[in-house]
């Protein structure tokens, strides 16, 4: 198994396939603690990370921002004081991809840095 926070996202297409089966459990199990959830039946990757305090909170955001616009995959994050909420989905085939579970992998790596 090939460690999700050394790829890259790429460019996605409408048909590009959703991930599924044993190609989804494989990866979830480098993601632990992510759950799917699923909004306007769309599912998406969902994880709360808690902080000390907002300015810490804030930061975290911003590093993920930095993040999403590396690699061009961009999620939703709502910032409050001492937690921000991410939400990793592909819009174009409205669900989950693979880039999904690399930009997970990759905030779960930014988040132990804190």
């Amino acid at each position: 198994m090939t460690d999700l926070t050394s790829q890259t996202c790429v460019a996605c297409r409408f048909d590009a396939p959703k991930v599924e089966g044993e190609e989804r459990a494989e990866l979830s199990l480098q993601i632990p603690e992510w759950e799917t959830v699923e909004v306007e039946d769309v599912e998406r990757l969902k994880r709360v990370f808690k902080f000390e305090n907002f300015v810490k909170a804030l930061e975290f955001t911003n590093n993920v921002g930095e993040l999403a616009e590396k690699e061009d995959h961009h999620p939703m994050l709502v910032t409050e004081w001492g937690k921000v909420e991410v939400q990793w989905w592909t819009h174009k085939i409205k669900g989950l991809h693979r880039n999904d579970f690399i930009s997970a992998a990759k905030t779960d790596e930014i988040y132990a840095s804190f």
